[in-house]
């Protein structure tokens, strides 16, 4: 146990993150349900403890510091990730996490509780149908997604729930030039325009990290009925 918890410890230390005890205490907690729960129902194919902390905690957050803002919405969070990690390490953040899979979203509803994390709650919905909801439509000042489909059809997911003002933050893969040039249209029709491009490196893993500004209304129509932004993406 003691062993695990150095290795969160010493692992945010690589990336210049400094956890306190009652933070990698909440780690171990949550990465302990997760493999409780990852043998009833897949959440991740990664399984294996340090595993898990380099290829899931620090990749979360190791984001922290482009979160500016307190309303936070994590789109296709999974098994939560970045957005329960982001809300350890920054406990003043109000965080939604949103998946269409209601079996992971039990799954992160159980860890918020059981880790006891406040103002951060999980939701079973489709994007494309929160997307309109009043209570949910540009009222974000920050949402992330870490590895969630093509960016042109990620943008129209992600931009319809920002404030104008607010920014969507991408975490990919290290090969995105193409996809991103491609995205480039569908950002400016959403309101959007690319702030930065990065690209790091996490324990030899090559990673990109993606910045849009949201500097304009998104049109009502956006984002289209299910299906659509996957089968007919902006041009």
């Amino acid at each position: 146990m003691e062993d695990i918890k150095d290795f969160i410890k010493n692992e945010a230390s690589k990336n210049n993150i400094n956890l306190s005890e009652k933070e990698i205490e909440l780690f171990y907690l949550y990465m302990n349900n997760l493999i409780e729960w990852n043998q009833k129902i897949n959440l991740t194919a990664i399984k294996e403890e340090k595993e898990i902390v380099i290829k899931h905690f620090m990749d979360s957050i190791v984001i922290k510091d482009e979160i500016v803002g307190s309303r936070v919405l994590d789109l296709g969070s999974g098994a939560g990730f970045p957005g329960i990690p982001l809300k350890i390490v920054n406990d003043k953040l109000e965080v939604t996490l949103l998946d269409a899979v209601n079996k992971k979203v039990n799954f992160m509803n159980d860890t918020i509780e059981k880790i006891k994390l406040k103002n951060i709650v999980a939701i079973h919905a489709r994007a494309e149908e929160l997307a309109h909801d009043e209570k949910y439509r540009e009222k974000y000042d920050i949402v992330v997604s870490r590895a969630v489909s093509n960016m042109t059809t990620l943008v129209e997911y992600m931009l319809p729930f920002l404030k104008k003002g607010g920014k969507c933050i991408c975490l990919k893969g290290p090969d995105v030039d193409n996809e991103l040039e491609d995205a480039k249209n569908a950002i400016r029709i959403l309101g959007g325009k690319i702030e930065k491009k990065m690209q790091y490196d996490l324990n030899g893993n090559g990673r990109s990290l993606i910045v849009i500004l949201k500097e304009k209304h998104t049109e009502q129509i956006y984002p289209r009925k299910q299906g659509k932004p996957i089968k007919e993406p902006l041009k």
